[in-house]
């Protein structure tokens, strides 16, 4: 009897740890992170802040249309459409954890508007106005960026050509969903500061906190598992570009304390052939493009050349 009470006490505190885990690193409040004002505060950061919140702002101020689509598990997701010339190249993109579009988009976006791109930019499952309270890390998000490639595909026109944007989360997103079947106009993914599987950037965060990896996975395991509806394994960005069919630029900053810079060199090791890889020195986590923005466009434009020259001579 003793021992059943026992077992049912520890039963009780595992399952407790496990939804802690989950309330704080996989549930989506849909508060204050949806505020496009609200930028995490760290030294890296602050140098840039006001710059950051100009250009949100900037940014904001453009005139969009609303998309949305239905996942394939049923919840509603919304985007947000820029146009500027009716048959031109799009870019789909993929905001970063907890993060907003007009946030994590503020600085690179003026690149792809000035290369003469249409914008999509998606709001993410459980994001400003997107359904759902579970962040999954890119397990389910790189299905919905599968569903909007097809979305754009069918409403754009089949021949209209796509390249793939994402920051943190949302280039592990887009990275994850490169092994998919994506249509045939999507000729290229650019990634900043991807990390490589769910349970690596858990463990890491949880490293950072200062658990022991090895004991606190498990907790981690059935937080994702059982409350957060998905496998921290299920997805891996290294795996994934592996049996990706389109060239992929990755860049990331030296100084990431949150995604070690590490995971991308892991990302492009796993791709060599596929993949030009970029560094920032001294760039914080997402901050390559404010570290050295003129390098960082001519980066991207030439990548984006070289993708859009591609496909206009494609047979």
């Amino acid at each position: 009897m003793i021992f059943l009470i026992l077992f049912a006490i520890l039963c009780l505190l595992t399952l407790s740890a496990a939804f802690l885990i989950f309330r704080l690193t996989l549930y989506s409040p849909n508060k204050s992170q949806n505020d496009d004002h609200t930028l995490y505060d760290s030294d890296q950061i602050r140098p840039y802040r006001a710059k950051v919140l100009t250009m949100i702002d900037e940014l904001n101020a453009i005139p969009f249309e609303t998309h949305t689509i239905r996942s394939f598990d049923g919840l509603t997701l919304y985007g947000r459409y820029y146009h500027q010339t009716d048959g031109a190249p799009l870019a789909i993109c993929f905001h970063g954890y907890r993060g907003t579009p007009s946030r994590d988009f503020s600085g690179g976006i003026r690149i792809y508007r000035e290369q003469g791109f249409n914008i999509l930019m998606a709001e993410q499952r459980g994001h400003k106005r997107s359904e759902g309270h579970r962040i999954t890390l890119g397990v389910k998000e790189r299905q919905d960026c599968l569903d909007w490639v097809r979305y754009a595909a069918a409403h754009f026109g089949e021949n209209t050509p796509i390249v793939l944007g994402g920051i943190s989360m949302g280039a592990a997103t887009v990275l994850m969903a490169s092994a998919l079947d994506l249509p045939g106009n999507v000729k290229g993914i650019i990634a900043d500061c991807p990390f490589t599987s769910p349970k690596e950037i858990m463990l890491k965060v949880a490293g950072g906190m200062g658990f022991p990896r090895g004991p606190v996975y498990p907790f981690i395991w059935l937080a994702a598992r059982l409350f957060g509806g998905f496998s921290p394994t299920a997805a891996d960005s290294r795996e994934a570009v592996k049996a990706a069919k389109i060239p992929i630029l990755l860049i990331h900053g030296e100084a990431d304390h949150f995604v070690p810079c590490g995971m991308s060199r892991e990302i492009a090791a796993a791709a060599p052939e596929k993949i030009a890889f970029h560094t920032f020195p001294d760039a914080g986590h997402g901050l390559s493009f404010l570290t050295d923005p003129q390098r960082y466009q001519q980066i991207v434009t030439d990548f984006l050349d070289r993708v859009l020259t591609f496909a206009d001579h494609e047979p």
